[in-house]
């Protein structure tokens, strides 16, 4: 408690002394040298920085860019094999329909009722008169 107690007393006298000319001009004298280690610590670490984010750059330009665009064909012939083999299918008229397909136990409220929100007429098909 005595030691706390001290300090709080000394405070204002080291405060000031720490403004008082002489020595606030000795402290900036140190920190804009640029022998400082903190100041050739920052200069490191901004050059640091610097090389990472140029490394970075050309590695998001040249490698993730023909990544993507790879991804995308690939993607492109995928899709376009799939609906060439929908193309063999029979009609959706003549498909078999399963009775856990469609369960339907009350009406949808929007449309005719019996379409789901994301219905699409080239894939989906039913047909309230046709069982198993």
């Amino acid at each position: 408690m005595v030691f706390q107690r001290q300090i709080l007393r000394a405070t204002p006298r080291l405060t000031a002394q720490l403004r008082a000319p002489v020595v606030r001009s000795t402290i900036q004298r140190r920190l804009a040298s640029t022998e400082n280690k903190f100041v050739k610590e920052r200069q490191a670490v901004k050059e640091h920085a610097a090389g990472t984010t140029e490394l970075w750059r050309k590695i998001s330009i040249y490698a993730v860019v023909p990544c993507l665009i790879l991804a995308g064909a690939n993607a492109y012939n995928l899709w376009s094999e799939h609906w060439e083999h929908w193309s063999h299918m029979p009609p959706l008229e003549e498909r078999t329909e399963y009775p856990y397909q469609n369960i339907r136990t009350k009406n949808f409220p929007w449309g005719d009722g019996d379409k789901t929100l994301f219905w699409n007429d080239s894939v989906n098909y039913h047909n309230k008169d046709k069982t198993a």
